[in-house]
């Protein structure tokens, strides 16, 4: 998957999709991407939230937090125990209506294109939350994307791509009560979105 994403939808159709409340203080972004502040909503929420993407700003230099820390693998979750236990109370969802790849064209060039679902629909992409301490001693947290195998929409230009939840899946996704081995079985389920892509401006 692409480290780039747009949320450009409206607070107001947030609040009906996910019949969450969205503060005043949500904005449009047009190009989301690593260590931003981004909302997402936590399992059991009904509120929109504000966490980093991947990693918080202070660290971003640090070699060492690299960028595993934006994505995790949807295969990872059964034998990683780290994840698995993460899996069991720090579940969320990033709403976004697309997200960016690049398309080798040649050698060394590529060309950018947004990858949208249905009729540019807003979409539920799962993920894990954590909490940690910044430099200063306050709480920060961070969110990274869960990533399955690309389809052959996808595949020519990047072998993952975001795990989209269809919205039966969701709700249990976001239910605290449910069990931790149906939802890794769970999401073996294909979403029911038709992906098309186009290319856009290299600037993003």
């Amino acid at each position: 998957m692409g480290d780039r994403y747009p949320i450009t939808a409206l607070g107001s159709q947030l609040e009906e999709r996910f019949e969450i409340e969205v503060p005043s203080s949500y904005q449009r972004r047009y190009n989301a991407g690593p260590t931003q502040l981004l909302p997402v909503i936590t399992q059991g929420s009904k509120g929109l939230s504000y966490f980093y993407w991947g990693q918080i700003p202070n660290w971003s230099k640090n070699k060492s937090l690299s960028k595993k820390l934006l994505y995790a693998q949807q295969e990872e979750l059964q034998i990683k125990p780290s994840l698995k236990n993460a899996l069991k109370t720090r579940r969320c969802i990033i709403p976004l209506d697309g997200y960016y790849e690049w398309k080798p064209i040649t050698k060394k060039g590529k060309v950018a294109h947004r990858i949208i679902f249905n009729a540019n629909e807003i979409v539920a992409v799962a993920g894990l939350w954590e909490e940690f301490e910044d430099p200063n001693g306050e709480n920060a947290h961070t969110f990274k994307i869960l990533t399955c195998a690309s389809n052959d929409i996808v595949s020519a230009m990047n072998v993952r791509m975001p795990l989209v939840l269809n919205k039966e899946f969701e709700k249990d996704w976001m239910d605290n009560s449910s069990d931790v081995d149906t939802i890794i079985e769970r999401m073996n389920t294909p979403n029911n979105y038709t992906m098309s892509t186009y290319s856009v401006s290299p600037k993003i």
